[in-house]
């Protein structure tokens, strides 16, 4: 049986992949723009982690022009739902051990 702290998900472990994936999971689309405003980061930080996500498939991305602007928005996956549940139930259970 694995222990509770090898339960935790890697992919999670970083603050801002922490951030998006709580953003993500009660909201079904959100905006570039909206996450980078959220979480308070730089344009290229988001995108290097919404990047990491998206090769773990925990998130989609959805690309499309309003007007003339390109507009991206981000939506958690089943499997990244599923993942980051996971790693919330490993969380509390460490909450929970006695010492």
């Amino acid at each position: 049986m694995k222990s509770t702290i090898s339960s935790l998900n890697k992919a999670f472990e970083n603050r801002v992949r922490l951030g998006v994936m709580s953003i993500l999971m009660v909201n079904e689309w959100v905006e570039f723009s909206e996450l980078k405003h959220l979480l308070d980061i730089t344009d290229g930080n988001l995108a290097s982690h919404i990047s990491a996500l998206e090769k773990e498939e925990f998130v989609n991305v959805k690309k499309q022009f309003v007007g003339k602007k390109p507009n991206t928005s981000y939506a958690v996956t089943r499997l990244g739902k599923k993942a980051f549940d996971e790693h919330l139930d490993a969380l509390e259970k460490l909450l929970k051990q006695r010492k």
